[in-house]
């Protein structure tokens, strides 16, 4: 490791611009690249210095956040005002003027894929494509007794 490197990231300006970068969405790679190090630099680097891992684990934790949000409000559905706002002028200031001139309130319907993905995240035991299921007792092999040679001639492969 580079004597000296670390420490400018160890400063509060540092830790929350890493914090900053993290918050943004950037991947460790993108954090890696804009610090001046390698990727496995990036993982020493929050292995020994706490600080650190502490500041892209905050960054990363936000966006988290916003992001469950926005695909909940998806999954459930939601209504917002729209405003439509149009240039007229006006006489008395003989100006130009930005007047509201239609309101709507549209409604955004539930998204049935944010759905399934909530829950399949959310609840897998109840959701996921694949289920465990056990089988208990015996198979009944009608043929288990049999030699290779004698499912050969019954598979009329007699060679």
């Amino acid at each position: 490791m580079a004597k000296g490197k670390y420490e400018q990231w160890l400063t509060e300006e540092g830790l929350l611009q890493l914090e900053a970068w993290a918050r943004n969405g950037l991947t460790d790679e993108q954090i890696a690249a804009n610090m001046g190090i390698a990727i496995r630099t990036l993982y020493e680097y929050k292995d020994r210095y706490p600080q650190i891992m502490q500041s892209l684990k905050r960054g990363k934790e936000v966006v988290d956040i916003q992001v469950e949000n926005a695909l909940l409000k998806r999954a459930l559905g939601y209504t917002y005002k729209e405003t439509t706002r149009e240039a007229q002028f006006n006489p008395q200031t003989e100006q130009y003027e930005m007047v509201v001139t239609k309101e709507v309130t549209k409604e955004v319907v539930p998204d049935t894929t944010a759905q399934i993905f909530w829950l399949k995240n959310r609840k897998p035991e109840e959701w996921r494509d694949k289920k465990d299921v056990e089988h208990s007792g015996s198979v009944n092999n009608p043929f288990a007794a049999l030699s290779t040679e004698q499912l050969l001639k019954l598979a009329g492969d007699d060679e």
